[in-house]
């Protein structure tokens, strides 16, 4: 059995250094989106060593590298301890990949640089990557690869399969780039040229797949308003009234678009009310005064305080002369950031947790909506996904589940300034836009705001810290893509052949001790 080219350690840190890089080159607002392949195929060759150890090091310099780009908009909305937190604790989960890739080669056919790698490495990563986004406190999904293909031929795989396959197929491309770039050095032409083939193969394959943009039960037109607010940061909100202010004005600015009673349906971002419209009776007025001028039901973020204490994020539908008609609740509040767990331990080592001072509670009913038209004479299901849930695939799958026929994603982005928090998520909403069949409207407090075709084409865009109105008419439909159809199942399968792939290698790193035991035993 040939033995795996040892690269210099040099070599190796580079190549984990330079892979994290390029996965950060992949995503918005560079949008390098082929600098994913490289990425992946770099933190192959990282990972060409034997060492446990060595390899975990690697693993979290690539993470490193990676994560502390990405995530630049934490440290400007919570600080440098929170960013440097959140950042090593992803890291240390890629360092927990390369462990188990590091193990998984103790298995036969992975034991040498070859074409089991191709698929034994993908779905490894992407097992790892599927379980970082459940785990802990929920998961953190952000940097997951399919975000990083919405530009590219494999984002055409998202109805198909979802993240899981978009981000497996994009692992194995990686992997043939990483297996070329070893074919190359070794002068092996003849395996250079077939991993450029079957990347290639790969890369084009998904241009076959149709992606539906048509209404299927009507259309619907809507308005979407992005307030803004005076100063972006921490502080976005400490002039009280000011952001539910800008939201009323910029919804009476829609009456320069379209004639009252045009539109079905205002939509408000996350946040798009400072003072819950239910508790203080002038908020109330004043949106109901804002939905009968003009002639259309609004769909308010805001925040509800219950009497047993906590607070929920809430999507509340407003219909001018009746008040809340539907309402939901974020299901999935971030960690650290809208509640605090271990909250006297954290305390330890930063006392900005205390910034947080009401623990945000999780919903628990399904994100839909609600919205009687009387124009189309039926109910139409909105499905209403608030902030960091678009990151969520159950979450958003299960709107569609529950009949959502398009998806609403409110947002609040004031905390990230100029950083590229918003159109990291605007990435997001096409994905899922391609993943559902849905046509989608993300609307921001400050921007980006956009309208997005079923095909995850951004027809509106709006800037950062801008007051802006949108107007769209978008299909609604009702069929149901097979990533949808299929839910976590290939979420849990992805997770089971990664298991299968260490146990595999544990297994056979055990045999071959046993054999060279015996074979050193006198006879």
């Amino acid at each position: 059995m040939r033995d795996r080219p040892i690269p210099s350690r040099l070599v190796s840190l580079l190549a984990a250094a330079g892979g994290g890089l390029s996965l950060f080159l992949a995503f918005p607002d560079a949008n390098l989106w082929a600098m994913a392949y490289v990425g992946v195929g770099l933190l192959y060759v990282a990972l060409l060593r034997r060492g446990i150890v060595w390899n975990a090091l690697m693993g979290l310099v690539f993470g490193l590298s990676f994560f502390l780009l990405h995530l630049t908009w934490s440290q400007f909305a919570a600080g440098t301890v929170a960013w440097l937190a959140l950042s090593v604790s992803e890291a240390v989960l890629l360092a927990g990949f390369a462990v188990a890739w590091t193990i998984a080669r103790g298995w036969r056919p992975l034991a040498r640089c070859g074409w089991w790698d191709v698929v034994a490495f993908p779905v490894l990563f992407t097992a790892v990557e599927a379980l970082r986004s459940g785990w802990p406190w929920g998961g953190f999904p952000w940097g997951r690869l399919a975000f990083s293909q919405v530009d590219a031929p494999l984002s055409r795989l998202a109805p198909v399969g979802g993240t899981v396959l978009v981000s497996l197929v994009t692992a194995v491309i990686g992997t043939l780039v990483g297996l070329g770039m070893v074919r190359a050095v070794r002068l092996r032409l003849i395996g250079l040229s077939v991993a450029v083939l079957v990347a290639a193969a790969l890369f084009v394959a998904p241009l076959a797949v149709d992606l539906d943009v048509a209404a299927q039960d009507g259309t619907l037109k809507v308005g979407a308003v992005q307030g803004d607010v005076s100063k972006p940061g921490a502080d976005a909100f400490e002039n009280a009234g000011e952001v539910l202010r800008n939201h009323l004005a910029g919804t009476e600015a829609l009456l320069d678009q379209v004639d009252q009673g045009d539109l079905d349906v205002v939509l408000w971002p996350e946040n798009g009310s400072d003072y819950d419209p239910q508790a203080d009776a002038a908020v109330g007025a004043a949106v109901d005064r804002a939905a009968t001028d003009v002639g259309a039901p609004i769909l308010v973020g805001a925040q509800e305080y219950p009497a047993t204490g906590g607070r929920y994020n809430v999507g509340l539908l407003w219909a001018p002369g009746q008040g809340v008609i539907d309402r939901y609740a974020k299901q999935h509040p971030v960690p650290f950031g809208e509640y605090i767990p271990l909250r006297d331990f954290v305390r330890k080592f930063s006392k900005s947790v205390d910034e947080v001072q009401t623990d945000m509670l999780a919903g628990h009913d399904p994100a839909v909506i609600t919205l009687p038209s009387e124009r189309l004479g039926r109910d139409v299901v909105l499905g209403d996904v608030i902030c960091f849930e678009i990151a969520y695939d159950s979450i958003v799958q299960q709107s569609v589940d529950h009949g959502a026929e398009m998806l609403v994603v409110q947002t609040n982005n004031a905390s990230f300034g100029y950083r590229p928090e918003s159109t990291q998520q605007l990435a997001m909403s096409r994905f899922r836009a391609m993943e559902t069949g849905r046509a989608t409207v993300q609307v921001s407090t400050v921007g980006v705001s956009a309208v997005i075709t079923p095909s995850g084409v951004v027809q509106q865009q709006t800037g950062l810290f801008v007051p802006a109105q949108m107007v769209a008419t978008l299909p609604l439909r009702t069929s149901v893509t097979p990533a949808v159809r299929a839910g976590d199942w290939p979420t849990v399968a992805t997770l089971g052949l990664g298991v299968v792939v260490v146990l595999g290698g544990m297994i056979g790193a055990l045999a071959r001790r046993r054999t060279r035991a015996a074979e050193r035993q006198p006879s």
